[in-house]
């Protein structure tokens, strides 16, 4: 599933393999490029359950091995 950049924020996305019990996320905050504004780099998640943050790559997002949108 493509993953629209500009709807990033505040999206909720679910774990396929959860870590620590973790499997819920938000998606707390969104990186562009400082050259290029429109240009996401990375998002950072912060897991619903404990609160922890983790940033990676915006695009890992659309691997449904890893991720799937949505609280399900």
């Amino acid at each position: 599933m493509p993953v629209n950049s500009k709807k990033l924020q505040g999206s909720k996305w679910t774990a396929t393999t959860p870590h620590n019990r973790e499997k819920h996320f938000l998606v707390v905050q969104v990186e562009h490029d400082a050259e290029d504004p429109q240009k996401v780099l990375r998002v950072t998640l912060e897991a619903v359950l404990s609160r922890r943050h983790f940033t990676l790559p915006w695009r890992e997002l659309g691997d449904s091995s890893l991720w799937q949108a949505g609280w399900l």
